[in-house]
């Protein structure tokens, strides 16, 4: 009878709403993961993009040192040159003024 089969029809769409809610939940479940998964992944990228930054900082910093650290020895090496240079001359005319002193006696 129509009555039963009425009752029948909507006893199959009720189920089909079933599934589809299941189907519903189980991929809301899934984008969930996956939401939850991407924010993981997102968050270690931003951590590494970080520590990259601080990396080329530090990289930088410690260049500025190194350049700083070579000037400074190179004025250092010119200082002694200047130095090694003065105590040359001293000496070459200490060795004259002794030449010159045995010379007379």
């Amino acid at each position: 009878t129509k009555t039963s089969q009425l009752k029948e029809e909507c006893k199959d769409f009720i189920d089909k709403i079933d599934d589809f809610q299941t189907i519903v939940g189980g991929f809301i479940d899934l984008m969930d993961n996956l939401s939850t998964e991407v924010e993981r992944e997102k968050l270690k990228a931003i951590g590494a993009r970080n520590m990259l930054k601080s990396m080329a900082k530090q990289r930088e910093s410690q260049q500025q040192q190194l350049v700083g650290l070579i000037h400074e020895k190179k004025t250092q090496l010119e200082r002694y040159r200047i130095q090694l240079q003065s105590l040359e001359k001293t000496e070459a005319e200490q060795r004259d003024f002794i030449d010159q002193f045995i010379l007379q006696k």
